[in-house]
């Protein structure tokens, strides 16, 4: 299928795409690298009458790390960070590389956005997950100014958020993980979304309780799991870390028993990378 007719228009700074999405109003969206909108539009489940690019704005694309903080602009492309050295080496952050691999392949790398990930929001994708476990801070502007919203905050449901019409994603920044990381993900083939996903931090010292567990595949948006948090920082063998992550399903009611495998065995395969490193 084909897209339906959209105007399109090129934003050339924050404010300018901000301007336009008011004056466009709701039926306008924002494009990037267009790897989750343009599919959509070719199968006329999106149907935007307005266009506005903001590809074209300065500075939206640094990866920069200060006070142990990362802060990864909105129009930085997922192989760009796979790629960046201020990523890879950061003892916080490591994992947030290591993730990147598991995104689509390199055409999608190379062209697909954070700030686009986020937004669209798809509970399947890598970024929406990555934010919730690092506990990150979305920041947003709009016509009532730049906000900044926790991640947790931020997802509502599969392709929904907090995010105002008029308001554009400039930039994502990421607190330190405070113990050592692991990542997991399964899909049908390589580069496929995943059915199921599980990212982890154990806790940041012996006898810590700040253990986060994050998955995908168990509700519409990224969530945690709190039974299995507890049982990470406990130091919990696999038998009983899977008995946490079905209490946690229970809670969720994720009925389907292909699911609940699928989402336990990402996670006790998370917890096993994470406490290797």
């Amino acid at each position: 299928m084909k897209p339906a007719p959209v105007s399109y228009h090129r934003a050339s700074s924050v404010s300018d795409a901000v301007d336009l999405l008011t004056t466009l109003g709701e039926e306008s969206k924002v494009i990037a690298g267009g790897q989750s909108l343009v599919p959509m539009m070719s199968f006329r489940l999106a149907r935007p009458e307005h266009l506005v690019d903001i590809t074209r704005i300065p500075g939206l694309d640094s990866i920069e790390l200060a006070d142990d903080e990362l802060t990864i602009g909105a129009l930085a492309t997922h192989q760009a960070v796979l790629e960046s050295p201020v990523v890879r080496h950061s003892a916080g952050h490591g994992l947030i590389a290591r993730t990147m691999r598991h995104v689509g392949h390199l055409p999608i790398r190379t062209r697909g956005t954070v700030g686009g990930s986020i937004a669209h929001a798809d509970g399947s994708a890598e970024w929406p997950l990555l934010a919730v476990l690092f506990g990150a801070r979305v920041v947003a502007e709009g016509v009532a100014g730049e906000r900044e919203v926790p991640a947790e905050e931020l997802f509502f449901g599969l392709y929904t958020t907090c995010l105002e019409p008029d308001e554009i994603v400039t930039r994502v920044i990421f607190p330190p993980a405070k113990g050592a990381t692991g990542f997991a993900e399964y899909g049908l083939r390589h580069g496929d979304f995943a059915l199921a996903a599980a990212g982890v931090v154990l806790p940041s010292a012996v006898g810590a309780t700040d253990a986060r567990v994050v998955v995908s595949g168990a509700a519409p948006a990224p969530t945690r799991l709190p039974a299995t948090e507890a049982a990470v920082a406990a130091g919990a063998s696999d038998e009983a870390l899977r008995q946490s992550v079905m209490a946690d399903l229970d809670e969720l009611e994720v009925d389907d028993d292909y699911q609940r495998d699928l989402v336990t065995g990402m996670v006790i395969k998370a917890v096993k990378e994470a406490r290797t490193r």
